[in-house]
């Protein structure tokens, strides 16, 4: 048994192709169905490691009366949530909308002309728990379709304006943002266990940026212990897989020890740059070698023999969540004998009693000393021993934007570590994006089997413009400068409102659906509108332009009116402003054929360098010498040669 999904490349979508329903992808094909049987559609949003979405599928996907109905009274479509995230937003705002909530997997009830009349997320097959089943609910929305056809129509309009709604931007830049959000920081902070608010906790490692951001800035001391705290406890508790390395989604407590399993490249990413951060702030080693655990999990069994970086791991094994990562006192000892089995236990919290369904997380929550080393040892083992005794589900699509932030994150674990194995990482990446996801300034969603998914969105742009602006700090590559010059210009033309401001999330080489989203909140990921700001900060500071600083100024306004009524949603913007208003040091390299690619190790993270070339009159050169000219808060120190810049900047 197969649908019209069995030629798809996307792990999510393949799951699907041998369920009695009769699925299609988005596409033409189905609305024309649709609208030739007057049928509504029944839309299901997701992707391949979500466990709820999988819980679904077996219980109604694959349930011959649930496929029957839908077979009978729908037209049935399936999206992968990572490779249309237009499709995604619009939905899940749909969902919002009619829930006050969202989440995957989303359950659209719409018309031919996708305009939706009513919104859901998980549903069981029956009514349980005080939530309506997906059976009674396919039923009574036929029944509506039917005969209340004109309410559900009415509906279906009033959703659809209120989603066209414009609203003004702002008319100038708010500076006091960056202040309100760090109060709001401090006021909800958890000082016992880290993170903000109660569970669950996700890492949103761009909000630690921030704060430590501040503390660079202003020694705010009690943002770096906000950020510290939060790292510390995120690495001790089991959302870190101390076997296997490498972060889960999100923690299900307060305490960082209960994780969602699945694990996701961006996650991974976003934190090597946060525990990087807090290295190069603190001089504390363990930061680096969290990063580097992380790295190497992801170097280990998230990259494509090419240089990609996979997707996610799933939250699942053999049907149940989180069996791949527990263990039992037994099977360590076992394992590694009693003397060294025991220890083992001790150290990572392994006991009889367990902490997750009779099993338990490995973690470090009661360890002695975290940092501890000596077990590392038994690890090959017993991650080989966890490796055969079941099996994950690794989502091998690789995805521009994902991608893009890995290589990012590599990029300063190399000036943090010195080690060139991540920065060689990065390029590889970087060669895999250029040769499979770009046609020349047109970008792609995603790589797999050999095929290339849609042309990309905002946030592909702006996070690979991130990547590129990342190895030129890395390397000082002119080249990667200029390829990001390039494509922000190109992202400017696509999908920048000059009207309204702000950046869409779709651009003109898109399909057209019904409405045109700004996504600027940050949510796991900072937002494509924010990370633009970011970007164009960077640009403006490295490349100075007129229609640059304009476009930037713009963007800034009108983000500070989409931010001002929660200012913590916006982290990345925030450090995007911070940044503009007070930028960074700035140093400017009139080199005299010296070679400077070890320079980048020396100069702070978030620093700008710029290379000019010496002229034959060499009138700018300091003892005949590569000669620097270093800025910061709005004043310049006299030019300097290397030894002394190296002074200037804390490393002699």
């Amino acid at each position: 048994m197969s649908n019209h999904l069995k030629d798809q490349t996307s792990p999510y979508l393949l799951q699907h192709a041998e369920n009695p329903v009769d699925w299609y992808p988005w596409g033409e094909e189905a609305f024309r169905r649709a609208k030739e049987e007057d049928k509504p559609v029944f839309l299901s949003i997701g992707y391949s490691t979500c466990h709820w979405c999988h819980v679904m599928a077996h219980e109604s996907f694959e349930d011959q009366e649930i496929a029957a109905i839908l077979n009978r009274y729908f037209i049935s479509i399936k999206v992968d949530k990572e490779e249309r995230p237009d499709i995604d937003s619009i939905y899940m705002a749909v969902c919002q909308a009619f829930t006050g909530s969202g989440g995957w997997p989303t359950t659209i009830f719409m018309t031919a002309d996708q305009k939706p009349f009513f919104a859901g997320t998980y549903f069981p097959k029956t009514a349980r728990y005080g939530s309506v089943g997906l059976k009674e609910l396919l039923l009574a929305i036929h029944e509506k379709w039917e005969d209340g056809r004109d309410a559900l129509l009415r509906s279906a309009d009033e959703v659809t304006a209120v989603l066209n709604r414009n609203q003004a931007p702002a008319s100038q830049t708010d500076e006091t943002l960056i202040d309100n959000a760090v109060q709001w920081y401090k006021q909800n902070f958890d000082a016992s266990f880290g993170g903000f608010g109660q569970a669950p906790k996700f890492p949103a490692p761009h909000n630690l940026l921030f704060l430590m951001q501040q503390y660079e800035k202003h020694r705010d001391r009690e943002a770096l212990e906000m950020a510290e705290t939060t790292l510390r406890q995120m690495y001790a508790g089991g959302l870190f897989d101390h076997i296997g390395y490498g972060f889960c989604r999100y923690s299900t407590d307060r305490f960082y020890l209960v994780p969602h399993f699945e694990k996701m490249l961006y996650d991974n990413a976003l934190l090597i740059l946060a525990y990087c951060k807090a290295c190069e702030l603190t001089s504390q080693p363990l930061y680096r070698e969290i990063a580097e655990k992380t790295a190497s999990y992801v170097l280990s069994e998230m990259t494509d023999p090419d240089g990609g970086f996979y997707s996610a791991q799933d939250a699942d094994s053999d049907g149940e969540e989180g069996k791949y990562y527990v263990f039992t006192p037994e099977e360590i000892t076992r394992l590694l004998g009693e003397t060294d089995g025991t220890a083992f236990c001790d150290h990572f919290g392994i006991t009889k009693a367990g902490n997750f369904e009779g099993k338990s997380i490995p973690n470090l929550l009661q360890a002695q000393d975290p940092a501890e080393t000596r077990f590392d040892r038994f690890l090959p083992a017993v991650r080989e021993y966890r490796r055969q005794r079941t099996r994950l589900h690794t989502d091998d699509k690789v995805l521009t934007s994902w991608n893009a932030l890995m290589i990012a994150a590599l990029c300063r674990l190399y000036r943090c570590s010195r080690n060139r194995q991540y920065l060689r990482a990065a390029e590889k990446a970087q060669q895999f994006l250029e040769s499979r996801l770009c046609s020349r300034d047109t970008l792609y969603v995603s790589w797999r089997d050999g095929k290339r998914g849609e042309r990309v969105f905002l946030d592909e742009y702006a996070s690979y413009i991130f990547a590129l602006l990342s190895l030129y700090d890395a390397t000082l590559d002119s080249r990667f400068l200029d390829r990001a010059d390039r494509l922000a210009q190109k992202a400017v033309s696509q999908f920048c409102d000059p009207e309204h401001g702000g950046f869409y999330l779709y651009g003109e080489e898109n399909e057209t659906l019904i409405f045109r989203p700004k996504e600027c909140y940050d949510g796991a990921i900072p937002s494509g509108n924010s990370l633009m700001a970011y970007v164009l900060v960077r640009l403006e500071a490295l490349i100075p332009s007129e229609k640059t600083a304009e476009i930037l100024e713009r963007q800034l306004a009108y983000l500070s009116g989409e931010a001002k009524n929660y200012p913590a949603g916006f982290a990345m913007f925030l450090m995007a402003l911070s940044d503009f208003l007070e930028p960074p040091v700035s140093i400017t390299a009139v080199r005299n054929g010296e070679d400077l690619s070890d320079l980048p190790l020396f100069v702070p993270s978030d620093g700008i360098v710029k290379i000019s070339e010496a002229q034959a009159e060499n009138d700018k050169l300091i003892n005949g010498e590569t000669t620097f000219y270093v800025c910061q808060n709005h004043s310049c120190l006299p030019p300097m040669n290397k030894r002394q810049l190296m002074e200037a900047l804390g490393h002699i």
